[in-house]
């Protein structure tokens, strides 16, 4: 039951695979190394759909020849392994001498595959059964078929292990972090298809010698279908990784931008003139934006400029006998200081402000941090200020040192 759910998954995901690289294929038919990607794709799918135990029989009974699905499902396996050399080569490989060694690749599983369909009809499977697993069991039995699926381990194992070569060595070669992610599960999943050739060739053996290797079968076809499994997942994973990245940058914009959200809005109510797009209500305001990106620069240098607005109506010793009569530290850096000042100065009346700002003819003697260079650095230190921001207004309800400040 658990092999039958697998190799579903497996036909499913290989094909589904194929159509979601197959707009860019039509495309880009040049792309040589996107052509052996989606052959890849294809064989994979077709290698687990055709031998399914719902299938496989009516497809042999279609085709006139019985068990012609394992051969089918072996063809594509070598078909596939030959397109993963292709790809890795031509991803890795110096462009001069891609096409060189794809080619020898090709022709060397090419002629392969030919020995592998010859001995088929020479030797074929010499038992058949209901399922595809106790028939390679029950065949394995005669010298002449053990001998084959010898022959097709042998070049399996052998793609595999170059495919694990040539992935550790990409994937050393490569900067973009979900192509390297791919890679190393590409590399995990050539690991546990070599796990099954060689469980498979246990089982062989364990025939020929006479003893039991059954027990060994549920360790092969779990190994490759989740081998298989995990090799489609890493080729495929630089396509829709850099996606996730997205989303994760828009979600953590998305969340700075909300975070920022009560200073912004106080400073907003008291100089509305700071907004470039201003909201349409307090409600609205909260509706995540087209571009949440570009939504937070603006939030950010609109709170700066609300903050250089406001200073103007503060003096430092005004703000020294806030920060002592709240028991807080004197220090105007700081993030509690940038928000101490703004709490100070909004608990006056909007006249009053706008007096001592005229007043003060635009100037202030409190000390102001440069800004960041690097924008995050900048977000996370205004962050730190709303988070203060807010704690000042949840401990301290009350209007903060109005009565210091007149």
């Amino acid at each position: 039951m658990i092999y039958t759910i697998l190799a579903w998954v497996c036909a499913f995901v290989g094909l589904a695979a194929f159509g979601y690289r197959l707009p860019d294929l039509l495309r880009r038919r040049r792309d040589v190394a996107l052509w052996a990607l989606c052959t890849y794709f294809l064989c994979s799918g077709i290698s687990f759909l055709v031998d399914l135990d719902q299938l496989r029989l009516h497809i042999s009974g279609f085709f006139g020849l019985p068990n012609i699905t394992s051969l089918i499902t072996q063809a594509a396996v070598v078909v596939l392994t030959a397109a993963q050399q292709v790809v890795l080569v031509y991803w890795s490989a110096p462009p001069a001498e891609a096409p060189r060694m794809a080619r020898r690749r090709v022709l060397v599983f090419g002629a392969a595959l030919t020995v592998l369909v010859v001995s088929s009809f020479v030797v074929g499977p010499v038992a058949h059964s209901e399922t595809a697993t106790s028939t390679i069991l029950l065949s394995i039995q005669h010298g002449g078929y053990a001998l084959y699926m010898s022959f097709y381990l042998l070049v399996c194992a052998v793609g595999q292990f170059e495919t694990v070569r040539l992935s550790l060595r990409f994937t050393g070669m490569v900067n973009r972090q979900w192509l390297k992610v791919g890679m190393r599960t590409v590399t995990v999943g050539a690991s546990l298809i070599l796990v099954y050739c060689v469980t498979r060739g246990i089982q062989i053996a364990g025939t020929r010698l006479g003893f039991d290797a059954a027990a060994l079968d549920p360790i092969q076809w779990t190994s490759g279908s989740v081998g298989a499994l995990l090799q489609i997942a890493g080729w495929t994973i630089p396509s829709w990784g850099i996606r996730i990245t997205r989303a994760r940058g828009w979600i953590r914009s998305y969340r700075s931008y909300l975070r920022l959200r009560p200073l912004w809005w106080a400073l907003y109510q008291a100089s509305p003139d700071i907004a470039l797009d201003p909201p349409r209500s307090w409600l609205g305001d909260l509706v995540p934006p087209r571009d949440p990106q570009y939504s937070l620069y603006r939030r950010v240098i609109e709170i700066r400029d609300g903050q250089l607005i406001l200073r103007t109506a503060l003096s430092m010793a005004e703000f020294s006998r806030v920060a002592r009569s709240l028991d807080l530290p004197e220090d105007p850096t700081s993030p509690l200081g940038e928000a101490l000042q703004v709490r100070a100065v909004l608990s006056r009346p909007a006249e009053e402000r706008a007096e001592r700002a005229e007043r003060a003819d635009a100037e202030s003697d409190i000390p102001a941090r440069p800004p960041y260079e690097d924008f995050r650095d900048e977000v996370e230190w205004l962050t730190r200020v709303a988070d203060s921001f807010n704690a000042l207004g949840q401990s301290r309800p009350g209007p903060v040192g109005a009565g210091l400040l007149s």
